[in-house]
This record gives C-alpha cells, sequence and structure tokens, in this order.
C-alpha cells in the first residue's frame, strides 16, 4: 500500500495510471464498533457520483461524462476520495471510442482496489436526469432544543411508548469531518424505520452530535445505524446519507437491514 494522497501535495497527471487509487481496509473501524467481519448486520451500497470525467474520442476530442459508482458494503476496502479522483483525472489524455470501453476499464480497476465487484454507470451530459430527492414525511430540523454535544453520543437516542410507526425522517444537519484533512463533510441524512417511535428531538440532538467527530463518510453512516438498531431496536431500518460535492465527487452510503437497492436521486444541495 502506498502513501494517503489526501493532504499531500499531489501532482494532477492525465495518463492513466490505475495505481493513483488507494483502498482503506473497513475491518479495523468495523472492531471499533464492534462489528464482526463474517456477521455484519446491514446490507447496503456506498454510491459515488463523478461530475468531473472527461476522455478523448479517437480524433482527439474531448468527451464529458457523468459517472455513477456503486461499491457493495462488504467490500474489504473503501476507497479513498482523493485518489479516486486523481485516477478519474488520469483519464483525461487517454483515447477510446466508446463509453463501454472506459466502464469496463474502470470496473476493472475499482473492484480490484475495493476488493469486491463495483458497478459502474457512465452517461453522457445530456441524457442524465436532473433529479431531486423527493420531501420526506417529516424533517426535523425545526425542532427547537437545547444541544451541546458535538461527538456521538448513542445515549441521546430515546424512544416514545405509543406503539408502532413507521417514517421517514429527515436532517440536513449531518456534519463530520475527514479523518486527514480534517476538513468539514456536509450532508443529510434520511431515517426510515418501523417500530417503537424514536423521539423526533432526541434523533436531531444525535445526528448533530456527529459535528466535530473524525470518520469517512461510509464510516459515520455505520455507526448512525448500529446506534439506532442497539439503542430504538427498530424492526427494520434504513439509513441513508448524501453528502455534499467535494472535488467533483459526492458520496452516498446506505445501510438497510434488509437486502435493498435504492435510487440515487439527487438533493438540491448536490
Amino acid at each position: 500500500m502506498g502513501v494517503l494522497p489526501l493532504g499531500q501535495k499531489t501532482e494532477y497527471v492525465s495518463t492513466y495510471d490505475a495505481s493513483l487509487l488507494f483502498p482503506i481496509p473497513r475491518v479495523d473501524k468495523w472492531g471499533e464498533m464492534g462489528i464482526e467481519e463474517d456477521r455484519l448486520p446491514f446490507f447496503g451500497e456506498d454510491i459515488w457520483n463523478a461530475y468531473e470525467l472527461s476522455w478523448l474520442n479517437l480524433k482527439g476530442k474531448p468527451v464529458v461524462a457523468l459517472g455513477e459508482f456503486r461499491i457493495p458494503h462488504d467490500s474489504p476496502n473503501i476507497i479513498e476520495s482523493k485518489s479516486f479522483k486523481l485516477y478519474l483525472n488520469s483519464f483525461n489524455q487517454m483515447k477510446h471510442e466508446h463509453f463501454a470501453s472506459v466502464q469496463a476499464i474502470m470496473e476493472r480497476d475499482l473492484s480490484a482496489a475495493a476488493g469486491a465487484p463495483v458497478t459502474v454507470i457512465l452517461r453522457d451530459v445530456d441524457s442524465m436526469e436532473s433529479l431531486v430527492v423527493l420531501t420526506p414525511d417529516y424533517c426535523i430540523d425545526e425542532i427547537d432544543v437545547d444541544i451541546d454535544t458535538y461527538q456521538p453520543n448513542s445515549e441521546l437516542l430515546q424512544r416514545e411508548h405509543d406503539g408502532v410507526v413507521e417514517e421517514r425522517l429527515v436532517s440536513h444537519l449531518l456534519r463530520s469531518n475527514c479523518p486527514v484533512t480534517n476538513q468539514p463533510d456536509w450532508g443529510s441524512v434520511f431515517i426510515d424505520y418501523k417500530g417503537m417511535k424514536i423521539d423526533h428531538a432526541s434523533l436531531l440532538k444525535y445526528i448533530v452530535s456527529f459535528r466535530e467527530h473524525t470518520d469517512f463518510h461510509e464510516q459515520c453512516v455505520e455507526r448512525i445505524f448500529i446506534d439506532i438498531m442497539q439503542r430504538c431496536q427498530p424492526e427494520s431500518l434504513i439509513v441513508y446519507a448524501r453528502y455534499v460535492r467535494r472535488g467533483g465527487l459526492d458520496i452516498n452510503p446506505y445501510r438497510s437491514s434488509t437486502e435493498i437497492v435504492l435510487g440515487n436521486d439527487r438533493l438540491t444541495r448536490q
């Protein structure tokens, strides 16, 4: 494994180089959260979107595209985001006749880095629908609460005892920090569950408690999932975060108690 490029002064190359991809093992963070590698308590994917993607056609004319990448939740590795950007940049002066050939190369390289099959979809800019996630049942951000905790604390989560409910809640106040550069990562998080009702004020306090927390996007979502399952014990749960774009990439992990495939509709901040 090479030197982590994030936070380093980096030369942006335009010559194809798959070795730029930097994998980070998931198992260490799973261990910190008490998750056994061979008994993962969730399903899901990490959905990446690339908006700065280009190569040349056979006549040397630039092609621009949008990329969607889906990395399985149980892949041995996540891919560090700056290395991902550097890798995509390395296609800039590479000549290809068809989208399919670029897609095949990316699927091969990203699957090797992640240690599991990665799905790649490349779209022409004009064919990409500009979708926005539908308004959820309830946004909890307007709840008036006193908050003084800015590191994750699962004990903030509380249940009400008025029977089983099904809700889809959202907060746009999710913020965490990059574990390498300490730069803020901004996002929205959707909580879709069935079970004893979760106290909305306590959930909002819990989400805000990530504000000074240091972790990668994927790890924040897994921690939220684990904490809600342990503290609130819902019958079913989906935690889906949509993070704001940085460096031409946005990262959108989701974890679910059942095996599902979610769409890739964008939020207005993305």
